[in-house]
């Protein structure tokens, strides 16, 4: 059935399911008709949106004036994509006049724009047609497959709004433009999914292909290390023989090779051994000037550079303090030990790496399992006060980074 747990979760049993406020008859449309009717519903009314934007791009926006609907939703991202599926990736890394990596291709992976090209190619379809088909279409799945992933720890209704709210979130807008995301979503749920189920074989493929579509697999691998952890130290409650702990721990060490596979795959075609993290400082270079990687310092740095010292520093300090806290909340403990360790590792991993700037809410897409806690309650307002704002707030991000504005900030 498809409301029943899989006996490998056994002990994580979703909680007994409260009145529902929604009507009765609604609860006896299948689960996944219910989704498509409300993905697609929220997709026509971003769609209609990105249209109605696109109208208003002047000569001094970044696309021009008036460009048409798929170039559009091809626009930032989608033209390094776009590149990529023309010309590859170079051998010899572009440098600036002061002999710095230049940006280029090598800080996008290759699965995205190779799959959407390949799409193109057996279609006849125009990339960014293609692009937009693939986007939409992975959105989609990663929509219906969310649900059955929460289904694995909460009920019914609940796992069934999270999945509302994915698809109005104030992000939701990416999946159907020419980015990474959408892919990089669905993978990851997938993986998610696997690692609930404890299906470690599994995991190898999907986890090989996710690392080469977003940057996740030293987070995935971090995450799957602290299960293994919490798992050995449990294993009297819930046993963990040695096949599983030998899987487990497979899986996480292949997660972590996977998650530097891209940057020496950069250092091989390139000879550079910091080709990938030469060009993502690139991005950042016109705010801090030329650097290497520390880790755990950009966030700091970027504080200090838009707050001053004082300020900068004790704003992130208290970002981390909030965040650790959200952790402890009920709401995120009935998501179950994988979700938080995915959810801590995640937030860890962009600590460790991550330049705040104008993506930054973008690359908190990962960040999805919290849907999960957003959707627990269930007053009928405040559900739809959330829809509302969460649409409102996409409409806003959407007009100040893809609208007729153009600054270092309105680039999502």
């Amino acid at each position: 059935m498809a409301d029943r747990l899989d006996s490998l979760t056994r002990g994580t049993a979703a909680p007994v399911a409260a009145e529902s406020p929604a009507p009765i008859w609604w609860h006896r449309v299948p689960w996944w008709l219910r989704i498509t009717l409300v993905y697609a519903g929220a997709r026509l009314l971003t769609t209609i949106v990105l249209a109605l934007t696109a109208t208003q791009l002047t000569p001094q926006s970044r696309a021009g004036a008036h460009p048409d609907f798929f170039s559009y939703t091809a626009l930032w991202d989608g033209y390094w994509y776009w590149y990529i599926a023309a010309v590859g990736y170079p051998s010899t890394l572009p440098l600036d006049v002061a002999g710095h990596v230049a940006e280029n291709q090598w800080a996008f992976m290759p699965v995205y724009p190779y799959v959407v090209a390949g799409l193109a190619w057996m279609t006849g379809a125009w990339w960014p047609v293609a692009a937009f088909v693939v986007s939409l279409a992975c959105g989609f799945a990663a929509a219906l497959l969310l649900y059955r992933l929460f289904r694995l720890r909460l009920d019914e209704d609940t796992s069934f709004f999270a999945v509302v709210l994915f698809s109005v979130s104030p992000l939701s807008f990416i999946f159907q433009m020419a980015y990474a995301e959408s892919m990089s979503t669905l993978l990851l749920i997938l993986s998610l999914y696997l690692m609930l189920r404890r299906r470690w074989v599994w995991l190898f493929p999907v986890v090989a292909v996710m690392a080469l579509t977003r940057p996740t697999g030293l987070a995935f691998a971090l995450a799957l290390g602290l299960y293994w952890i919490f798992r050995f130290l449990t294993r009297d409650k819930d046993p963990f023989p040695v096949r599983e702990r030998v899987l487990t721990a497979g899986v996480a060490v292949f997660s972590g090779l996977m998650g530097l596979a891209w940057s020496g795959i950069a250092w091989i075609v390139t000879g550079n051994p910091s080709a990938y993290t030469d060009t993502e400082l690139a991005w950042r270079a016109p705010v801090l000037g030329y650097q290497h990687l520390v880790p755990f310092a950009p966030w700091f740095q970027a504080a200090s550079t838009w707050f001053g010292t004082p300020i900068g520093i004790s704003a992130v300090v208290l970002v981390i303090v909030a965040f650790t806290a959200l952790l402890l909340t009920r709401g995120v403990r009935r998501l179950g030990i994988e979700l938080r360790l995915w959810l801590a590792s995640y937030g860890l991993y962009l600590l460790a790496v991550f330049f705040p700037q104008s993506s930054t809410f973008r690359l908190l897409i990962p960040m999805f399992p919290l849907a999960g806690v957003l959707a627990q309650p269930r007053s009928t307002t405040y559900r739809i006060g959330v829809i509302l704002l969460s649409l409102v707030l996409q409409f806003a991000w959407l007009w100040a980074t893809w609208g007729p504005v153009s600054s270092y900030w309105s680039v999502p």
